[in-house]
This record gives C-alpha cells, sequence and structure tokens, in this order.
C-alpha cells in the first residue's frame, strides 16, 4: 500500500490555495495531507489545510530554520515548500533531508544570485538572455542621473527594490507635478520626481534601488519544472496583456527560460518573467519559487504542484508536456472560508448597571468569506 505524502506550506500565498487542491486532487490518485503555517489567522490557507498552526513571530532565519526542522520532525512532513526565510533553509538542507523530509526548493547558490536583481542581470546576460537598461541608485542625484539618462533615450523611467518579490516598491517615475489628480481615483504607481527626491532628503538611510525603463505589454510568466539533474521537464508561458491572459510555448519566451532555469539549477518550480523592450522580449525577474498563479496551468490540462512533488520524491514524472493549451481567460477575486475565532465580547458602553446573570457562553461565528484568485474563461 502507498502510504500518504504529508506536504507543508509555509507562509504562504493565499492565491496557494490552489496549489493545495491540485495536491489533494493529483493524478496518482495519491493520499496528501498538507500541513500550512503563518503568521495571519485569517490567511484562506490556514482553513483550507489538513493541520494549520500560526507561526511565531519575530524570529531570526536562524531561529526559523529550528522552527522549521521542529516541524518537520513533530508533523513527519515528507515535502516542505519554503517561501518565508527560503534563503535560511536551503542553506541547511542537509539537516532537513536527515529528518525524513525534502526540500522543494532550488539549491542555495540559486537562491542567492536571484535575490539580488543586479546580481541576476548580470548573471544572465553572461548567458546571453537579454535584460532592459538598468542603473543601480542608492541617492537623489543618482536616480536624476539614472531618470535623465533614460528620458534621453525616450523611455519612462520606473524603479523598484534591487532585492524583493513581485510588483513590492514598484514605481513610475512622472514630471507631473504632485496634485489633487494624483488623490482622485484608484491609487497609481505613478510617483513625480520631486515627490520622491524630497523623500530620499528626508530619509535616513540610503535605498537600493533598479532603475529602469518602464516595459512594455505583453508580460510573459514562465513556469518552469527542473529537476535536480539541472534537466528541465516543464515550461510553459503564462501571457497577460491588461485584463486578458492566455497561454503561450513560442520559443521566444520559453527558450530564454529554459537557459535560465537549466543554467543556474533553479530546481524544482521557478517563475522566470519577461517584457518587451522594444522589438524583443527582456528578462524582468526571476521568482525561485512557485508562482501564485501557477495553478492557472491546470486549464491546460497540467497539475505542476504535484509533478514537483513527485520530483522531490525522487518520482520523476518524465516530460510534462501540456496535452492543449487553454483558451484565453481573465482571473476575478471569489470567497473562501476561514477559520472559525473567537472574539472576546465587547461590552456596549453604557452608564446602566450591568445585570446581575452570568455571562453568556462564548459563540464561534461560522465563519467568514476571504478573496483568492479564480481564473474563468473569457
Amino acid at each position: 500500500m502507498v502510504s500518504r505524502v504529508r506536504v507543508w506550506l509555509n507562509r504562504t500565498y493565499a492565491e496557494n490555495v490552489f496549489f493545495m487542491d491540485q495536491l489533494w486532487r493529483n493524478p496518482s490518485d495519491r493520499a496528501v495531507e498538507i500541513h500550512a503555517t503563518h503568521g495571519d489567522p485569517d490567511s484562506p490557507v490556514l482553513a483550507a489545510a489538513d493541520t494549520a498552526e500560526l507561526e511565531p513571530e519575530n524570529l531570526s532565519p536562524a531561529g526559523y530554520v529550528e522552527y522549521a526542522l521542529d516541524q518537520c520532525a513533530r508533523r513527519g512532513i515528507d515535502v516542505f515548500v519554503p517561501r518565508l526565510h527560503q534563503s535560511a533553509i536551503v542553506a541547511h538542507r542537509a539537516e532537513f533531508e536527515a529528518a525524513g523530509t525534502a526540500v522543494l526548493a532550488p539549491p542555495p547558490e540559486a537562491v542567492a544570485v536571484f535575490h539580488d536583481k543586479v546580481i541576476a542581470y548580470e548573471a544572465v546576460q553572461a548567458i546571453g538572455v537579454p535584460v532592459p537598461p538598468w542603473h543601480r541608485v542608492r541617492s537623489g542625484d543618482e536616480l536624476v542621473a539614472a531618470v535623465e539618462e533614460l528620458e534621453s533615450g525616450g523611455h519612462k523611467a520606473c524603479f523598484k527594490p534591487a532585492s524583493g518579490a513581485g510588483g513590492v516598491g514598484f514605481r513610475v517615475i512622472t514630471r507631473t507635478p504632485f496634485s489633487l489628480m494624483h488623490l482622485s481615483g484608484f491609487p497609481s504607481p505613478y510617483v513625480p520626481l520631486d515627490v520622491v527626491l524630497e523623500a530620499l532628503r528626508q530619509a535616513e538611510e540610503p535605498v537600493d534601488w533598479l532603475v529602469m525603463p518602464r516595459l512594455e505589454q505583453p508580460e510573459v510568466s514562465v513556469d518552469c519544472l527542473t529537476g535536480p539533474d539541472n534537466r528541465i521537464r516543464l515550461a510553459v508561458g503564462r501571457t497577460k496583456n491588461g485584463r486578458r491572459r492566455g497561454f503561450t510555448l513560442h520559443e521566444q519566451w520559453l527558450d530564454p527560460a529554459r537557459r535560465i532555469a537549466e543554467g543556474f539549477g533553479l530546481h524544482y518550480l521557478s517563475n522566470i518573467q519577461f517584457r518587451m523592450f522594444g522589438d524583443r522580449p527582456v528578462l524582468m525577474d526571476v521568482n525561485t519559487r512557485p508562482a501564485g498563479g501557477l495553478h492557472q496551468l491546470s486549464l491546460c490540462g497540467v497539475n505542476a504542484p504535484w509533478a514537483a512533488v513527485q520530483l522531490a520524491l525522487g518520482e520523476d514524472p518524465g516530460e510534462v508536456v501540456p496535452p492543449f493549451l487553454g483558451q484565453d481567460y481573465t482571473v476575478v477575486s471569489g470567497p473562501r472560508p476561514l477559520r472559525p475565532v473567537s472574539l472576546p465580547h465587547q461590552r456596549p458602553e453604557t452608564t446602566d448597571p450591568l445585570p446581575a446573570v452570568p455571562a453568556p457562553p462564548s459563540a464561534e461565528p461560522a465563519g467568514s468569506v476571504g478573496s483568492a484568485a479564480q481564473a474563468l474563461p473569457l
């Protein structure tokens, strides 16, 4: 009898409730139990998991590794999918393996390369993958020089942290003075240059930003599955152009993604993002973890999370080829249940004396509603 597989996801994105769904509904019909931990008690990932636990706050990376090793031992974890403190965890892979846990993440050398975008851009350029023009800036003077150079070439300048994940900290520089226009409607990524310079003057420490031209759509995120032998098993591009999403197997996107994934040993699941600079694709970012939208590959008949778990267990799924490419779609939010929580009863403000009766027993609400991305065909 084949034993069940115990998988742990730590402090991951809300969208990974769909990652979990795919593990439970795996094509091997293998029993999977999922353990989830998070710092937010209202994370829908905690509600969805078979077992869940709140993570301790303010642990150092070393302290978190000790916590993670304890979780794996106590919970009998077979496969650990780390997001939080990934760098520290992969540096201790041997200790997790000694505890019987496979870490579903690249080796520390690969994680280190792509933690810093400047190092990453220099590294991928060395293997022939094109990147956009970029400037590393730490001061107002460096920012002005970078913006003026880009604008002289007819580009709109933008910046983002030199290290970080997703679109956190991304802004587009504008010369338009700050006005009520910036306060109407929804918040915008556009920020006036003079406002940024004033913020830098008032800052107590230098920034570390990457300044580059704003790249054009389409944006293509290539989801890759690479084995510990550095051989890629899966590469599918997810396209984004405004609200419209779709899929591609065009080599102008897949070839550079394969070169990066195999050349740097991005074992297991990674996500490599490209946009257009002029008439050619250039690298935008590399994520050494599963993308939040990975589950969308299910519209192509692919279960990437399960194939990755198989690889981590030493069960090679072979080349994973989409049997078809799904139709174009968009992404909308939908309800997701949360864990019931007990809130202390709030006594209304009153000057009247409280009645001398026993307090009613604490009741738990039936549940709340969360939000998670779901893919719907257009």
